[in-house]
């Protein structure tokens, strides 16, 4: 038996900050992500990447505990080694190096809060499931 969904979507993910001007500066000069809305006077802000809402918010503003995500979210990038070397330029420290699973590259580094991102480029289609 399968249940009804009560969820169409995802609207935004969240990450966590112990200092919203530093992810202001991180989310929208370094990676370059258009700042889409603010949470009115709290400190957060949603951050656009094409098909995902980033929303970056001040832990302990909301009486949350700040804990960075450990987990990566992966960014698409069109062209993975310029895209590489951009982030680089503009001081971002690769915590891995370049992951190439035979269909794509990926590699991981963190924002300034230690939340785990990457960036991604799929260049072959999946093996089809048998």
């Amino acid at each position: 038996m399968t249940a009804t969904p009560i969820a169409s979507g995802v609207d935004f993910i969240t990450l966590p900050t112990q200092d919203f001007a530093r992810a202001q500066e991180f989310y929208g000069t370094v990676l370059g992500l258009p700042c889409s809305a603010r949470w009115g006077q709290m400190p957060a802000a949603e951050y656009e990447t094409g098909n995902l809402t980033i929303a970056v918010m001040e832990s302990a503003a909301f009486g949350i505990e700040f804990r960075p995500h450990g987990h990566p979210i992966a960014l698409h990038v069109d062209d993975f080694e310029a895209a590489k070397a951009e982030l680089e330029s503009r001081g971002v420290t690769f915590k891995t190096e370049t992951i190439d699973s035979g269909v794509c590259h990926q590699a991981f580094f963190e924002d300034p809060d230690g939340n785990s991102l990457g960036i991604h480029h799929r260049y072959a289609p999946r093996a089809p499931k048998d």
